[in-house]
């Protein structure tokens, strides 16, 4: 039977409040064995672990780039303590959600703000180096500037959450030992680089996530029209996984059980305690 890892489900999101068990059920209808909730600011910590507990998943913690702005003059501290704390539990798998986003505009203008969110970046690599575990990058158009910092400061591997780099930044991710996240923005013909980078990497390189709720699956996204006469996207979820994977395990001409075998391998490899939870 396939069992299926998602890497990267943001469970603990606003949108997944009022029914977050049923959601997980779901998925694990569709045989999600695993997802892995990324925390995304220090007053999520205790909430994302509580939470993967519940309902026997993985988690992560750290302070994604796009909450660096909100962030607590001690947040870091409050990381690096909450890292300690929780340092023999099987459940806390990576440093993550951290990294660089270049894609929001006041994120990527030269000045404090830039500034701020690679000192974060950085200095959540000192901590994952301290604590020895991997981590879970964003990087929405940062990718160069994610590898010097990887090159600075050495870690063990991890996740390149959301990849859409080139063939050659990739190559570059994988040299470090990192694995690379695809999700529902393969489903979309028009992304056709995407589509065809996801194809042709090496079968050991690639992990499956939904990024959920984010990033829905094309059958689940409402084109402008649509929305400028009410209809809205359909949460994304991470029972979609399964049909994700589907569509990339067509684009590579590989059966399904086997793809579903070699990602959860992969997802493993990048995250190496998931494979004791996987039981």
């Amino acid at each position: 039977m396939a069992r299926w890892i998602d890497t990267h489900c943001h469970l603990d999101a606003p949108e997944f409040a009022p029914d977050a068990p049923a959601v997980r059920a779901r998925a694990a209808h569709e045989n999600v064995a695993l997802c892995v909730i990324p925390a995304v600011e220090a007053p999520a910590f205790e909430g994302a672990r509580a939470l993967a507990h519940q309902l026997g998943d993985a988690y992560a913690l750290g302070i994604h780039p796009m909450y660096v702005a909100r962030a607590a003059d001690d947040a870091l501290a409050q990381l690096d303590a909450a890292l300690a704390r929780h340092a023999a539990d099987p459940r806390l798998v990576a440093v993550g959600e951290i990294g660089l986003d270049y894609f929001v505009p006041e994120l990527a203008a030269p000045g404090p703000l830039r500034a701020r969110q690679e000192r974060f970046y950085r200095e959540q690599l000192k901590l994952a180096r301290r604590h020895g575990l991997p981590v879970i990058l964003h990087v929405r158009r940062s990718v160069d500037a994610i590898l010097q910092g990887l090159r600075d400061i050495e870690v063990a591997g991890g996740i390149a959450h959301a990849f859409n780099g080139s063939r050659q930044q990739a190559e570059l991710l994988l040299q470090r030992g990192f694995k690379l996240g695809f999700g529902g923005a393969l489903t979309y013909e028009r992304a056709t680089r995407l589509r065809a980078l996801a194809e042709a990497l090496p079968a050991h390189a690639i992990v499956m996530e939904t990024d959920a709720p984010d990033i829905p699956p094309q059958w689940l996204y409402a084109p402008a029209g649509q929305r400028a006469e009410g209809a809205a996207s359909g949460r994304n979820e991470p029972g979609e996984l399964p049909r994700i994977a589907a569509e990339l395990a067509r684009l590579r001409a590989v059966p399904l059980e086997a793809w579903a075998a070699q990602t959860t391998a992969n997802a493993c490899a990048a995250l190496p305690r998931l494979a004791a939870l996987l039981g």
